[in-house]
């Protein structure tokens, strides 16, 4: 079975930084690629980035651009969020999702109907 837990999330002031973890298991070759998204209350889910497992090809939402970065770790089948200068509209329940996605293109990599397996999510409360 495929299983994907988030990890790190947690209140932080603005201006401050956060570190999101997911550690997959049971997944399958084939998912060459890992995202992260994020829901906020009475809104729909946003994508919020996603890498290649290669680490070569990156994609970031413009809203967090320069201030996140997404990172992972093959040999651990981990991937990471680093979060700087978070800001209290980065509020929300942050998920990671795996899925096979060989297009490198933004529009492609950010879909979320492209992700097979998805996390359960972790909280990110960024108080003002």
């Amino acid at each position: 079975q495929v299983q994907l837990e988030e990890s790190g999330g947690g209140l932080v002031q603005a201006e401050g930084s956060l570190r999101l973890s997911c550690a997959a298991s049971g997944r399958p070759v084939s998912t060459n690629t890992m995202g992260w998204f994020r829901q906020a209350p009475g809104k729909e889910r946003e994508f919020v980035a996603a890498i290649k497992w290669t680490g070569i090809n990156t994609y970031y939402a413009d809203s967090v651009k320069a201030r996140f970065t997404i990172s992972r770790d093959n040999a651990k089948s981990t991937v990471y969020l680093q979060m700087n200068s978070l800001k209290p509209e980065d509020t929300a329940v942050y998920l990671c999702a795996t899925g096979t996605i060989f297009s490198t293109s933004a529009q492609v990599m950010g879909n979320p109907r492209m992700y097979n397996y998805w996390g359960q999510g972790t909280q990110v409360t960024v108080s003002s």
